[in-house]
Order: C-alpha cells, then sequence, then structure tokens
C-alpha cells in the first residue's frame, strides 16, 4: 500500500511562525493546479502499489475550487489503483468552511477534514497571524459534523507566549466536548526565515519558553490519556480506530508520492522533492519534466531514519526489524547505545520493542540522534 501527497501552495496571508513553501500571490493557482494533473500523469509509474491514503496539504488546500478539487482527484484514479475505502483528506481552515463547501468537497471524495485550529482564544490567534477568529475555530467544527463529516482532526499549537496553562487546559477540553476524533498538538517552533524569526531577532515579540513547552506537554500528556485519547504518535492523539493512516504510512516507512512544488517522494530506496518555485515548477512540467532533486538513501541513512520515525511511535523500535534491517552485530550496538536512556527512564525495552516513556517523549528528536549511526 502506498500514499499520495498533494501540495497547494497558496494561502490568504501568512501565519508568523509558518515555513513551508507557499505565496499569498493566487495568480497562478489555476496554471499550478494544471501542473499537478499533469504531474500525476507524469509519476504515474512512481508508484504501482495500491493507494490507501491521499492527502492535500499546503499552503491551504481549502482555498481551491471545487472544480479544482474534483479535477485533480480525478487525474489520481485515473492514473493510479485507489483503494475504494481509501482515506482522502483536506487540510481546511475555518474561515473557508461553509455548509456550502463541505456539501461540495464531500461530494468530490474527501472523507477526512484536518482543520488548523490552533487555538480557541482570540489573543493566540492574533499573535499567530490567523485569519480566522474563535468563534470560527467552534462553529466551522460543528458546521463539518453537521455535513457529515466524522472522521475530523484538527491542529493545536501550545508553548507561545499568549497561552496560559489554563488556556491551554481549556483549549483541549474544548475539544474533546466538541467530539475531536483526533488532535495533532504542536510545539510552537521558531524556525529560521519566518516572520516570527525576525520579530524575535528584532525584539518585537518574546522568544519561546522551552519550560513552559514542557509544563504544557505534560499537561497535554495528562488530560488526552483522561480523555482516552491513544497517544499513538508523539504530537498525534486519537480516539479509537481514528488514528491519521496517512501520517501513519509514513511513520511505518511506506513508500508515497508528492505531487506540486516542494512536494516531497519516498519509494524506500530513495527521497525526492520538487522545486519550491510555483513558476519553475510549471514551466516544468508544462515541458513534461518533473523538477526534482534525488537523493539515494544509504543503508546508514535507512537505519537512522527508522530509529527515528519508530521512536516517536506507540509502538516503538521493533527490534526483530531493526535486526534485519541493520544486522545482529549493529542492532545490538544499537541497543547498547540506548542503555543509559533506559536507565535514565526515558527508554524502556519490553519484549522485542524499544519504547520511548511518557519522561522521554519532550526529547524524543534528541534520544533519536544520540542513537543515530554515524
Amino acid at each position: 500500500m502506498a500514499g499520495i501527497y498533494v501540495h497547494i501552495p497558496f494561502c490568504k496571508q501568512a501565519c508568523n511562525y509558518c515555513n513551508f513553501h507557499f505565496s499569498v500571490n493566487r495568480q497562478q493557482l489555476p496554471a499550478v493546479v494544471k501542473a499537478i494533473v499533469l504531474e500525476a500523469s507524469l509519476q504515474r509509474h512512481y508508484i504501482t502499489a495500491p493507494i490507501e491514503t491521499i492527502y492535500f496539504g499546503g499552503g491551504t488546500p481549502s482555498l481551491l475550487s471545487v472544480t479544482d478539487l474534483s479535477t485533480i482527484i480525478q487525474a489520481l484514479y485515473t492514473h493510479y489503483t485507489v483503494n475504494p475505502a481509501a482515506e482522502i483528506t483536506l487540510e481546511a481552515n475555518p474561515d473557508d468552511i461553509t455548509d456550502t463547501q463541505l456539501h461540495a468537497w464531500k461530494t468530490a471524495g474527501i472523507n477526512r477534514l484536518s482543520i488548523g485550529i490552533q487555538s480557541f482564544f482570540e489573543e493566540d490567534l492574533q499573535w499567530m497571524g490567523r485569519a480566522h477568529s474563535a468563534q470560527q475555530a467552534i462553529n466551522c467544527i460543528t458546521k463539518a459534523q453537521n455535513a457529515g463529516f466524522d472522521n475530523l482532526s484538527i491542529d493545536l499549537i501550545y508553548g507561545g507566549p499568549t497561552l496560559t496553562d489554563a488556556h491551554w487546559i481549556e483549549n483541549l477540553k474544548k475539544a474533546f466536548e466538541l467530539r475531536i476524533a483526533h488532535l495533532s498538538c504542536y510545539a510552537l517552533t521558531v524556525e529560521p526565515k519566518t516572520i516570527l524569526a525576525k520579530k524575535i531577532n528584532d525584539q518585537l515579540v518574546q522568544d519561546v519558553d522551552t519550560e513552559k513547552q514542557a509544563k504544557q506537554f505534560n499537561i497535554l500528556l495528562k488530560e488526552t490519556a483522561a480523555a482516552h485519547y491513544e497517544h499513538y504518535e508523539i504530537s498525534n492523539f486519537a480516539l479509537t480506530g481514528k488514528r491519521s493512516k496517512h501520517n501513519t504510512s509514513y511513520w511505518q516507512g511506506k513508500p508515497y508520492l508528492g505531487l506540486g512544488p516542494a512536494a516531497h517522494s519516498f519509494n524506500k530506496h530513495s527521497r525526492q522533492w520538487n522545486v519550491a518555485n510555483n513558476s519553475l515548477y510549471i514551466q516544468s512540467i508544462e515541458k513534461g519534466e518533473v523538477p526534482y532533486e534525488i537523493e539515494e538513501l544509504t543503508r546508514q541513512q535507512q537505519i537512522n531514519e527508522y530509529i527515528m520515525t519508530a521512536l516517536r511511535t506507540i509502538e516503538g523500535i521493533d527490534l526483530v526489524q531493526l535486526d534485519e534491517l541493520a544486522g545482529q552485530e549493529l542492532a545490538s550496538k544499537i541497543v547498547q547505545e540506548a542503555a543509559p536512556f533506559i536507565a535514565q527512564g526515558k527508554l524502556a525495552l519490553t519484549g522485542n520493542s524499544l519504547i520511548i516513556t511518557n519522561e522521554g517523549k519532550f526529547f524524543a528528536d534528541g534520544i533519536a540522534a544520540e542513537m543515530f549511526q554515524l
């Protein structure tokens, strides 16, 4: 099984913290859609396995007209074998969600929405530069549920200077009250070359407080556990049966194809990524050429990638799979390198699995880096 990711690189406005490839000038949107449809044909041999997930990300894919969205979906069904029960997700902003749009998305084949809520408090949304209001955040969820979308995910951000611990708990309880099936919760990260990074550098806004982020992460673990959410990946929480199939495929190392400017693809042996420039992407595709760079993965890189992704999940590192990938001698060395973290209570060796504990989850990336084979 495999997945397809479609990158729609357009937004109404720039969020302070975002470092994804996008443009607020939508003049090229029709040409990008046309190019994505053509790229779907050009790349049809990249993946031959049945497609079990399709994910529209961005950017803001909810800006697409229903005609454009349907055209892309039809192209994917034309050139690939799509599982009849495929999970098809659309990322959407609250201010784009209307009763009319919801009906149209459902008709087009969308069966899962990932909504960029970020917070239910006005001061947080304004600080982040979001286009929607706190009331829109609540209203859009109710509208989506009334339209028959029972597989909803929302994004929430914690650790920002305007978010108090009390408001963070209220954000989570509001999500529980609204019966949200899936939560993606991220610590606010200051990425280079973002509006936020410049404002912090110019001392216009307060920098993030890592101690506050750690505290709010622990609040997140406590509150979601009490509400019976499964913490199946460091940043992701789901009610029973509502894990994100698409994102899970990333962590399980399944192949996926990325379409659109800046989209990444992976086939287990190599990674490739399209040019992050809308004009160059359009021009190349019109010539019948996919403008990408490629990196062939060494055995060492494959091992490190498995350590990094598996350690973030509830299943952890499967030592049998690690042995098959790395060989018995190297796998034993990796387990030995994990010993200090086991002693500190940040990792646990259970049966044939090496699993990160609640004490280690906030440090997952650093722990994985210490176990990388250089």
